[in-house]
């Protein structure tokens, strides 16, 4: 293999990487911009990568493991919603238990499944373009979920800064008081974002059982639940700064393989702590600048509302 092409390899293996986290990241950033602060995700995820995973064993489809693994993640959700929307529970607590949940569900629901390997997701194959050099193979040659996290990347662009509906989003985050005054169903539309939310954890998990390593394995999510979390500050709140955080910390977990790879002497223990490492380290950087968090964070977020109570 020549210096390019493994270079070529090398980028398209850091979009795989990346793919899972832009999906669950864009979920959590709309969820936040409501208002809403969910733990949850590392949860919501495996469920629906164990969910996607037996749907696309059982049945041999793909769509069928996408549309089962969205369901399961919203339904994950939706349970977030009733406690912390309906009933007022803290969203703090409430989300760190739907993560515990999430992670005994799927260990119970998937031990029928940890021996079952599925057949590899074909990519995208474009004729003409997919043969070109360089780009053929990093633009056009990929698995059809990268291409929708691109979908959905715009799709959330535009909702949020381009719609109606996405400056109503907005609005109930930074005041639902103010949002539930002029006549806005505050509750509804958090519960419409939290469910949205879930729906794209799931969809991450999927993409991690069904095809980037197509096989369930009990856990297999490793915290890129909590990295999600971490790259919506990463990327203050806004949607095309979530690509870009989630190919960094993609590309970090790449690097790891390849020293291993490479045999460079140290600790695999140490380079599997990379990622995490990163992740905490962006946050350090982040976090000292203050005005930036204030002016992009929702104003209501993770504070309980009810218009009952107002």
């Amino acid at each position: 293999m020549t210096g390019l092409e493994t270079t070529v390899a090398i980028l398209v293996s850091i979009l795989g990487a990346g793919t899972p986290l832009v999906f669950a990241a864009l979920g959590e950033l709309i969820a936040e911009r409501s208002g809403v602060l969910n733990l949850g995700v590392e949860g919501m995820m495996l469920v629906g990568a164990v969910c996607g995973f037996i749907a696309a064993a059982e049945t041999g489809s793909p769509v069928a493991a996408v549309i089962v693994g969205v369901l399961a993640g919203a339904g994950m959700a939706l349970i977030f919603g009733v406690l912390t929307l309906t009933l007022m529970a803290n969203q703090v607590a409430t989300g760190l238990a739907l993560t515990i949940f999430g992670i005994g569900v799927s260990a119970y629901i998937g031990i029928d499944y940890t021996s079952v390997a599925l057949p590899s997701i074909s990519p995208v194959h474009i004729p003409g373009l997919s043969d070109l050099p360089l780009i053929g193979p990093l633009l056009f040659s990929l698995d059809p979920l990268i291409y929708l996290s691109f979908a959905a990347l715009a799709g959330v662009s535009w909702f949020l800064y381009r719609s109606r509906a996405g400056l109503v989003l907005r609005g109930v985050g930074e005041s639902p008081e103010s949002a539930h005054a002029i006549g806005y169903p505050v509750i509804r539309i958090r519960y419409a974002a939290v469910l949205f939310g879930g729906a794209m954890a799931g969809l991450g998990g999927v993409y991690l059982s069904v095809a980037y390593t197509p096989m369930w394995v009990e856990g297999m999510t490793a915290g890129r639940g909590w990295i999600a979390l971490a790259l919506v500050v990463f990327a203050t709140w806004r949607p095309a700064r979530v690509l870009i955080g989630a190919y960094l910390f993609g590309g970090v977990t790449i690097v790891q393989f390849h020293l291993q790879g490479a045999g460079v002497e140290v600790a695999p223990q140490l380079l599997s702590m990379l990622p995490y490492l990163a992740t905490i380290a962006v946050l350090v950087v982040i976090s000292r600048d203050i005005n930036t968090i204030r002016l992009n964070s929702p104003a209501s977020l993770g504070k309980t509302y009810h218009p009952d109570a107002h």
